[in-house]
């Protein structure tokens, strides 16, 4: 029988191949209803609560249990918990990933964290250094196991393999490892390795943490899924995300590119114990690898129910959703702004904008306006003049700087280059930011600032071309046109890596303007400690022109026809997939 299996298959569980032959099933079925309905739409009642429904409340709100959710995606990274760095994925592990704690499914309170496998926040001590979380009782993997503090210790063990896991993010690395004996992970056999001993399980349900620094973001660490439990032994290494074991309401059936990923009911996961997950549907079924317009279609079409890519949908949809007709559509949309910020980076070690008089020129030039329209306008983009994503509370105070060409002119007076000078603008070689970057460029040449307009790799752009200082530097790299997105939504996490000089990596930096001031650093530390607000941190750096803010993604969200509870969950910008259902 195993002999007529196509290689990919040999091997498999009965369940997954029964999974898998479901998942051809359902794709055989939403491939013919992309083309059935009146003018390509399926014949299905159409769900629209009116414009941002989402936003704030629940579009069409339901409790019904049943039917198979239909979700569409570009290509994932991995579905490896600890080996993912993308929003969109990371909204998909909500149903098999649980961690100590995770973000709210609650109607506009998505940006705040509640309790998930752990009873409550976590206690911190006195100092900042160490937190305590306590496991609830009753929670199981998918295979009846006990979930302890040993699997949660493990699978943030993996995290520190860097040369087997590789690609999520490494924050409890940094916060956890002793840099003069760094742990290798739990796959080194050396005698002499040394053990993780800032993670304590002093019983089953308990895990402590000892970090090196203070770090009040540590609950929002743990939230993402790379702090998921693991058991140890049914980890396969590199290979683990081809079937992870489930710690959520449902577990993976059947991985096929050409099918998709289907995800059915774990029935070891307990209601009882998860306030957040609703579990409606039967069956999740994850079409992966489409374009934005192919992932647009579906949700035109009714051959999908949402979109978890992160990135709204694409300009042509856009145009369709104001043009004739758009009316009825409008009213499945939900307009959110998404806290990535485009900003200009001027390295501080490239001249000449080692003079913070030659930077503040180019601060007074930039036209914001410009830069809005070259994104598509109002639509796709509003405009930024703080380094502060909208979202967050607290902002340092100010409103829209316009540009001031007189101000830029005194200020290369400032720095002795009455006459203006030249510089390299690095970009990755996108349309959008190749017309952001064209745009500046003329808007500099204003004041005599000869740019030139360098698009680089997109693949390479902030690994190794502007992530790499020594690369920047001898490539007169004087302006990087980045973006920047937080990986939770607290402004230590959009700053740290901006402005803190020890945030300066030989690869994948991201303190992009080589930020590297003691009393930004201290501000820093201030803040972390709660003795200073993170207002300061972001002004005082603004005021050394280091970075000059532009504009943040505004992106539309389309709800598909028969999409219920459609809760926009804000840190991924999308449609929460745990609370989503069909009925």
């Amino acid at each position: 029988m195993t002999d007529r299996l196509p290689p990919w298959a040999r091997g498999w569980s009965p369940r997954r191949l029964l999974g898998s032959a479901a998942a051809i099933a359902l794709v055989v079925v939403l491939a013919v209803s992309c083309l059935g309905g009146t003018g390509g739409r399926a014949d299905v009642p159409v769900l629209a609560d009116g414009p941002d429904a989402g936003v704030e409340g629940v579009r069409s709100p339901s409790e019904e249990r049943g039917g198979t959710l239909r979700v569409v995606a570009p290509a994932l990274d991995s579905l490896d918990p600890q080996r993912s760095y993308l929003p969109g994925v990371w909204n998909l592990m909500r149903l098999y990933a649980r961690t100590l704690v995770t973000f709210s499914s609650a109607p506009g309170g998505t940006t705040e964290l509640v309790p998930d496998l752990a009873t409550d926040l976590g206690t911190v001590s006195e100092d900042g250094l160490s937190w305590t979380f306590t496991l609830k009782e009753g929670v199981r993997f998918e295979n009846g196991r006990p979930i302890t503090s040993g699997d949660v210790k493990y699978g943030i063990q993996r995290s520190f393999a860097s040369d087997v896991i590789v690609g999520g993010p490494t924050y409890l690395v940094g916060l956890l490892d002793d840099p003069a004996n760094p742990y290798p992970g739990p796959y080194s056999t050396e005698e002499d390795d040394p053990v993780l001993s800032s993670i304590e399980t002093p019983d089953d349900r308990t895990v402590v943490f000892r970090l090196r620094v203070p770090q009040p973001d540590l609950p929002y660490v743990l939230a993402l899924p790379s702090a998921s439990p693991v058991p140890a032994e049914a980890d396969t290494r590199g290979e683990y995300g081809a079937d992870p074991v489930s710690s959520g309401p449902y577990a993976i059936s059947s991985v096929d590119p050409e099918t998709g990923i289907l995800l059915e009911r774990n029935p070891e996961w307990d209601p009882a114990t998860d306030e957040v997950r609703t579990a409606l549907p039967d069956s999740v079924v994850v079409r992966t690898g489409l374009s934005g317009l192919a992932r647009d279609q579906a949700l035109l079409a009714g051959s999908a129910d949402l979109d978890i890519s992160g990135t709204g949908v694409m300009p042509a949809t856009t145009a369709r959703l104001a043009g004739d007709g758009g009316e009825e559509l409008m009213d499945r949309v939900d307009d959110i702004t998404t806290g990535a910020v485009r900003l200009l980076a001027l390295p501080t070690d490239v001249a000449p904008m080692d003079d913070a008089g030659c930077r503040a020129a180019v601060a007074a030039a930039v036209d914001r306006r410009g830069v809005q329209a070259a994104l598509g306008g109002a639509v796709d983009a509003v405009r930024s003049s703080s380094l502060w994503p909208r979202a967050l509370p607290g902002g340092p105070d100010g409103g829209e700087q316009e540009p001031d060409l007189d101000a830029a002119r005194a200020a290369l007076e400032d720095c002795g280059r009455p006459d203006g000078f030249a510089t390299v603008l690095a970009v990755p070689d996108v349309s959008s930011s190749v017309a952001v970057a064209e745009e500046i460029a003329a808007q500099l040449a204003e004041v005599r600032i000869d740019v030139e307009v360098r698009p680089l790799d997109p693949a390479a752009f902030y690994a190794t071309d502007v992530g790499n200082p020594d690369n920047v530097a001898a490539s007169g790299y004087g302006l990087v046109l980045a973006t920047r997105t937080a990986d939770f939504p607290t402004p230590g996490s959009f700053l740290v890596p901006l402005v803190d000089t020890r945030s300066i990596a030989r690869v994948g930096n991201p303190n992009y303007a080589r930020l590297a001031d003691p009393e930004i650093d201290a501000l820093v530390d201030r803040a972390r400690a709660g003795d200073a607000e993170w207002a300061e941190v972001a002004a005082a750096a603004q005021a050394r022109a280091a970075y000059v803010p532009l504009a943040e993604t505004r992106i539309q969200l389309l709800a598909g026809q028969r999409l219920r509870n459609g809760l926009v969950m804000r840190p991924y910008d999308g449609y929460d997939v745990a609370t989503a259902g069909v009925r």
